[in-house]
């Protein structure tokens, strides 16, 4: 690849078509797409529009070959043409927007280089599925992808470890493929050690196209359940219940109010931290009496960060404390 440099007026268009159907592209996608005199993309990915691909120069590679896709993207803009490299879902979530950067990193590409980059976002699968199921996504959670082509195993098992402990709502990406069938069954094991087997679990494939299944199941019984690369699953936290088939986790609202009354329980403030927020959590452990290790113990949380925060005034103390006082 050569110098960047010189004013080229090509551009490359980077777009999430997200779940691949008509019905859910953005007014923007569409656009970019006709816009385009060279579209670039995944077989698959390219089949979703081929009616929107009339007169267009159609580039298409197979599942690996994502760094190829980068390179012909980059070719063709630096010859002034513009390309609509195309992804599902969204182009920055797993999908080809990292490694075009790459690529033209490497060439030597600023954003004054003369080939214009823009970033066409699109629903990712945790969006799609998550809607087609309830809304299991209303608190806290994360996505985390098992393919181990590029991502060593151990990193992978220590995310899945580590959101499985923090409670998070996980969408996993890549589960499983012809060759890769062990990953989803040490995922379910990691999973296991700290959720309860009846942890709800909702398993979508091929969302919003054609072939689209979906089927609900608990962590315990995941594996039993037809899972393949179309597929994403959504791991439920400790809260999340599935009820009239819908996947719902709650925000919490019901720590705070009467969720029939809609009225504060006794020591709450709307609109304030909860009784139990970092501010009034602070105050009970200092309240309690207990040292860093046992409070460490009851909350689940490194005994050198409760050491820290007990050795730290509060912040009625603080202000108690005259001005210039010693520490």
């Amino acid at each position: 690849m050569s110098d960047t440099s010189t004013p080229s007026g090509g551009r490359i268009m980077l777009v999430g078509l997200g779940p691949g159907s008509h019905a859910h592209l953005t007014a923007r996608a569409r656009a970019a797409i006709a816009e385009a005199d060279t579209v670039i993309g995944y077989v698959t990915y390219i089949r979703l529009v081929a009616d929107l691909l009339d007169g267009k120069e159609v580039i298409k590679k197979s599942m690996t070959e994502e760094l190829d896709r980068a390179i012909e993207a980059f070719e063709r803009a630096r010859a002034g043409r513009k390309v609509a490299l195309i992804s599902s879902g969204d182009a920055g979530v797993y999908g080809m927007a990292g490694p075009t950067f790459e690529v033209l990193f490497q060439a030597g590409w600023t954003p004054d280089s003369g080939i214009d980059v823009e970033i066409i976002p699109g629903a990712s699968a945790l969006n799609t599925c998550a809607a087609l199921v309830g809304a299991p996504l209303t608190h806290d959670f994360c996505a985390i992808s098992l393919s181990d082509l590029l991502t060593p195993w151990p990193t992978i098992a220590r995310r899945l470890d580590a959101v499985a402990y923090a409670d998070f709502v996980v969408a996993l990406y890549n589960p499983k493929s012809g060759r890769r069938t062990g990953q989803i069954v040490e995922a379910r094991r990691l999973f296991l050690r700290h959720r309860r087997p009846d942890t709800p679990v909702a398993i979508v494939k091929s969302a919003y196209r054609p072939k689209q299944r979906i089927e609900f199941t608990t962590l315990e019984k995941m594996t039993e359940c037809d899972i393949g690369m179309l597929s994403t699953v959504l791991i439920g936290n400790s809260n999340t219940f599935i009820r009239h088939g819908l996947m719902v986790t709650p925000r919490g609202y019901s720590n705070k109010y009467d969720v029939d009354s809609g009225t504060t329980h006794a020591g709450e403030q709307a609109g304030r931290s909860l009784s139990t927020g970092l501010d009034g959590w602070r105050a009970g452990l200092h309240a309690s009496g207990l040292g860093a290790a046992e409070l460490a113990a009851l909350h689940r949380l490194p005994e050198d960060y409760i050491a820290a925060l007990l050795a730290e005034p509060l912040a009625s103390e603080a202000a108690d404390e005259p001005a210039g006082a010693d520490a």
